[in-house]
């Protein structure tokens, strides 16, 4: 067979898609035929179909320098750069193929791609509008569609793609993917998963879109529907991190725990290895370290830093002025745990006149009390569909001194907005209770117990430590009072054990240790809120495992909050979770009246109730270790007067600490803010501040 004719039978063999026996045969044909510039080209497309990025690019190079005028490998050689992150010997390549051909619709396709990556986005949708004006081909459409999703211009994007899904020759799963991503960026998750599920219907074996399937059943609580979306995914490709681990969390979310344990320590090792695709915040529910849970965050970090353009310098900070111009980012200006810790303490900074407070709001108006609450206090930003570029501008154009982030790795935060460094000082604080891993965010506001001495290396962020507990509590709410024990399914008599944090908070060692407890605490029941999906009754299963009767599991319905607050008086003692504590429940129990019992760990996740515990003088419901846990938990479900009498101690110490001062909280929380910009505004980088500093 000649030359020729071999070339054309593996080009027609790599039509068909990635495959080992044509990189194998592309291999075999430049052995034989070294000065072959298109046997080299071709073993580069070969090795890019694989993933093999670097080698192809070593092939394609070869390919230009025995072909200096080869357009096609000039191309295929920008593809390869491009996929191994080296954009600007992508920008030499392509610079190269444009000038044997300025307009070419794959080397325009390819120009819009390149200046997609520079963060360049109108100038890549010019670029692919050009190549589809020539051609009207569907990728064209698609590319250009891409780029006006992330421009935010969700409404032609949308438009685009279903205007493609009437050309039967376009890439049905390629079309698919990109519907449904337009529509969860309108939020209509039950729309983009229906376009996911479309798609599998043509490619049923498809990862992006089982995984988009099942990312979007999880925001609408199908968590059972996501779980095995998740788990068809990872069956195609088991060694997905990011797959993996958005399974672990949605396993843990309904307690579905038999792989859990064993995935961990995968995913532990995976990170190690310094293996992309972890989403921080899922990663805090892993029994991790400090150190762990900063490096997972840093890859975070640099993962998202490397897709996004050169960003301009921050802001110079601003001389000492009237007021410092505060502004404040979150997902959760809405009915939301953020809004409930927060609206009190952001109510009462709006009345110092030393402050000027701005909030831009992730999220859409809900309607409901907490918003028109937040709105009322400070001028609120909807910037639940505004692209990310605009939003940074506005921040820049307000002037901002100091920007919070209230989510840093929460889901519905935008770690892209504040990577664009938008304000002179960046801090992180509340939602994400652990280092951000960035170097875009200058400080964390925590305290002394949450962050102790020994963990200070493991956060990249310089501490702002209050000298109180770093979460504000509201003292202002009243519990209604809750329907009788029978009506909800309690005892009459006996220990009543509770724990209402979410599910993909308790980990199944600390549930075996609530059995322990129940197993040595006759007539005790454990109360726990209703779960997700059939996770009350895995629970109750485990139960019987462990040896307890499942009728000793009691689990409430959710309700309102002030309701859900009223529940805590009819709770002897909540049980904390471990190694993800509870949090704002934790508070809510101890503002309710009834103590919580925890055993501080190492990372702020672990600490935080134990936090609550030392501020407000309760340090007899820390324990020392899991042992201690199950030991003093034992005991005060023997003693009903020691129950009686630690309840008393509580109130008494809600009276007489600072932890529900609202007032010296706000107090506290501006001095610190003062202190970072007055930093800031003699030249002097961050430092640690407040109690502990160094």
């Amino acid at each position: 067979m000649s030359l020729e004719a071999e070339l054309d039978a593996l080009a027609q063999r790599l039509l068909h898609g990635p495959s080992a026996a044509a990189e194998t045969q592309a291999r075999a044909l430049r052995q034989r035929w070294p000065r072959s510039a298109e046997a080299a080209r071709l073993h580069g497309v070969a090795l890019l179909l694989m993933q093999r990025d670097d080698d192809a690019v070593q092939a394609l190079r070869a390919a230009t320098q025995l072909a200096p005028q080869h357009f096609a490998a000039w191309l295929n050689l920008a593809s390869a750069l491009l996929a191994a992150g080296d954009v600007a010997d992508a920008a030499q390549a392509l610079d190269a193929a444009l000038k044997l051909d300025p307009a070419h619709p794959a080397a325009l396709n390819q120009l819009g791609s390149l200046r997609r990556a520079q963060g360049d986005l109108a100038a890549a949708a010019r670029a692919y509008a050009q190549a589809f004006a020539q051609t009207r081909d569907p990728g064209s459409a698609l590319n250009l569609a891409a780029a006006e999703l992330e421009q935010g211009d969700v409404a032609q994007a949308e438009q685009r793609v279903l205007a493609v899904l009437q050309d039967p020759q376009a890439p049905q799963a390629d079309t698919a993917l990109l519907l449904a991503q337009a529509r969860a960026a309108r939020r209509d998750w039950a729309a983009a998963e229906a376009a996911s599920r479309a798609g599998l219907a043509h490619a049923p074996a498809d990862v992006r879109l089982l995984l988009q399937a099942g990312l979007m059943a999880e925001e609408q609580q199908h968590i059972e529907r996501a779980v095995a979306t998740y788990r068809a995914a990872l069956a195609q490709a088991p060694d997905d991190v990011r797959i993996a681990a958005q399974l672990q969390f949605a396993e843990r979310q309904c307690c579905a725990w038999r792989a859990v344990d064993a995935r961990s320590a995968w995913l532990r090792a995976q990170l190690a290895a310094g293996t992309p695709g972890i989403a921080p915040f899922a990663f805090l529910a892993e029994a991790a370290t400090p150190a762990e849970q900063r490096h997972c965050a840093g890859i975070a970090a640099r993962t998202l830093a490397a897709k996004l353009p050169a960003t301009e310098p921050p802001p110079a900070p601003r001389a000492a002025a009237a007021a410092l111009r505060v502004g404040l980012v979150s997902a959760g200006f809405h009915q939301h745990a953020t809004a409930l810790l927060a609206t009190p303490l952001l109510e009462a900074l709006a009345r110092d006149p030393a402050l000027h407070l701005h909030l831009y709001a992730l999220s859409a108006d809900d309607a409901s009390p907490w918003r028109a609450r937040l709105a009322a206090c400070a001028p609120l930003l909807d910037a639940s569909a505004m692209p990310t570029a605009q939003l940074a501008q506005r921040i820049r154009s307000d002037a901002i001194d100091v920007l919070l982030d209230l989510d840093v790795w929460c889901g519905g935060g935008r770690p892209e907005l504040f990577a664009r460094r938008p304000a002179p000082l960046q801090v992180n604080w509340l939602g994400y209770p652990g280092s951000a891993g960035t170097p875009w965010h200058d400080y964390l506001i925590a305290d002394a117990f949450v962050v102790p001495a020994a963990q200070r290396a493991h956060y990249s962020e310089c501490m702002a430590r209050l000298p109180r507990c770093y979460q504000p509590i509201d003292a202002a709410r009243t519990p209604i009072a809750p329907p009788p024990r029978a009506a909800l399914g309690l005892p009459a008599r006996g220990a009543v054990f509770a724990s209402f944090g979410q599910g993909y908070k308790l980990a199944p060692q600390r549930f075996a240790s609530y059995m322990d407890i129940l197993r040595a605490v006759p007539g005790s029941v454990l109360w726990l809120l209703q779960g997700l999906g059939d996770s009350d009754l895995r629970l109750r299963a485990a139960a019987v495992q462990a040896g307890i009767d499942p009728a000793r599991l009691v689990f409430a319905a959710r309700r309102a909050h002030a309701d859900y607050l009223g529940l805590f008086r009819h709770a002897d003692l909540v049980l904390d979770t471990h190694p993800y504590n509870a949090h704002t429940s934790a508070s809510d129990a101890l503002h309710a009246g009834c103590p919580v019992l925890t055993c501080p760990g190492a990372t702020f996740a672990a600490r935080v109730a134990g936090s609550l515990n030392h501020h407000l003088g309760m340090t007899e419901c820390n324990a020392r270790d899991e042992a201690d846990f199950i030991a003093r938990a034992v005991a005060l479900g023997r003693d009903a007067g020691a129950r009686i009498a630690l309840r008393e101690r509580l109130a008494q110490q809600r009276a007489h600490t600072a932890l529900f001062d609202s007032s010296g909280y706000a107090r506290d929380f501006a001095a610190l803010l003062h202190a970072m910009h007055a930093r800031a505004a003699h030249g002097l980088a961050p430092a640690d501040l407040g109690a502990g500093a160094q």
